[in-house]
């Protein structure tokens, strides 16, 4: 019995440690581009918790990260998987899919920027169906507000 007891408790244990915690987007400030009627900037932070990773998406806009703290796996389709960590950098185009974005760790949290040249109103993430390459509109945000 007490060993039955010990396996359940680890099965349970090792489960919780397989799912992975959803990111943490907060947007910190949005401006209309003057210059460029119908598109806007968007600025957000994004916060990784340990073993956290993103779906398969594309954002439909020019994408700039920066690293902050921890390290984050990132890739586009066709690109290398690259680490990146804090002071780092990285892009994606309108056109690129993102197939890999998750924490580098499964022990710490991972923070980075990301700043969004877009189409004003678009939704910040489409995701993809990496079978069919299909796109649905469903954007993930958290005000930061609880």
């Amino acid at each position: 019995m007490k060993s039955s007891r010990c396996m359940l408790l680890l099965a349970a244990l090792i489960a919780s440690a397989l799912i992975a915690q959803d990111a943490q987007v907060t947007p910190l400030m949005s401006k209309d581009l003057g210059d460029f009627p119908g598109k806007e900037g968007l600025m957000i932070t994004v916060v990784y918790p340990p073993g956290s990773s993103d779906p398969v998406h594309r954002h439909n806009a020019h994408a700039f990260v920066y690293v902050l703290e921890g390290s984050v796996v990132m890739q586009v389709k066709g690109g290398k998987e690259i680490t990146l960590t804090p002071g780092q950098s990285f892009y994606e185009g309108p056109n690129d899919i993102h197939t890999v974005g998750r924490n580098a760790s499964t022990t710490k949290p991972a923070k980075f920027i990301v700043v969004l040249l877009k189409d004003k109103g678009a939704p910040v993430l489409l995701p993809v169906n990496p079978t069919s390459a299909s796109v649905s509109a469903s954007p993930k945000l958290n005000s930061g507000k609880k």
